[in-house]
């Protein structure tokens, strides 16, 4: 026989007996689909945002189908009715969840907070904050250079004279610019109910506040004192609302000297 077609040949029989035992270990070694989770998964959004606790919509599903995790509300990037969706295809009762929106805790922009020094290096927050403290002179305000922007999924924070700010409408409450803010002045708070909130968390003292800020809260506990239900209150220089006594009456907002309290 022909050298040339003998090698071919012999080369296409291995070919094939090297398919045969693939398609065979393939059969073998299937990991059994999991026709809930897949379902499951196809009513999520697809953000991946991590907002439900799990590394995206696939583990979120996987989770669900297996009973290791029964919350169906957990999604927070999903339209209202999700949670029923994915109750139905459990066979279970719909969770109930109370929606929430991140909050910048700061008004520090470029009109309100000065500045000590001019910074030239890796324009991320992060990096910033390691360097002394960031470029503004409250150790505790927003540094301004979009790390919560940048890991905000759904397009809700801009940057406004320096500072950021969340749009509520857009906000899912995924938590991503929470835990990217160096400064931890993010923070999730629930919308359906309005309650008064301090925004600054310097806790210096009422003289430094005021050097560094135009809106810092000084500590003064005018708003302690007016409030008719005893729901704020001034600790380590630095005024905390309990939303729980919170009746949003506004009286502190409208005896804070500084401005730092809002209704929300």
């Amino acid at each position: 026989m022909n050298p040339i077609l003998l090698a071919v040949l012999l080369v296409a029989g291995v070919g094939v007996v090297c398919g045969l035992l693939l398609g065979l270990a393939s059969k073998v070694f299937a990991v059994p689909e999991d026709e809930k989770a897949a379902a499951l998964e196809e009513l999520l959004p697809g953000a991946n945002c991590g907002g439900c606790g799990f590394s995206g919509c696939a583990g979120y599903a996987g989770a669900l189908s297996s009973g290791t995790e029964t919350d169906t509300a957990k999604c927070v990037a999903g339209d209202e009715d999700l949670p029923e969706q994915l109750a139905g295809v459990l066979g279970v009762a719909a969770s109930s969840s109370e929606k929430k929106t991140a909050v910048v805790l700061c008004q520090g922009n470029a009109v309100n907070a000065e500045l000590k020094m001019e910074y030239r290096g890796e324009h991320t927050c992060r990096a910033a904050d390691k360097l002394y403290g960031g470029p503004k002179s409250c150790q505790y305000g927003c540094i301004g250079f979009g790390d919560c922007m940048a890991a905000c999924p759904f397009d809700a924070v801009s940057l406004c004279d320096g500072a950021a700010v969340i749009d509520p409408n857009r906000c899912k409450a995924c938590g991503a610019c929470v835990r990217a803010c160096p400064k931890n002045i993010i923070a999730l708070f629930p919308v359906q109910k309005a309650a008064a909130l301090v925004k600054c968390k310097n806790a210096d003292k009422g003289n430094l506040a005021m050097k560094v800020c135009k809106t810092a809260c000084i500590g003064c506990k005018k708003c302690e004192r007016t409030c008719p239900s005893d729901a704020i209150h001034v600790t380590n220089n630095l005024a905390e609302v309990d939303r729980n006594a919170c009746t949003a009456c506004g009286a502190c907002v409208e005896n804070c000297p500084k401005g730092c309290i809002v209704l929300s």
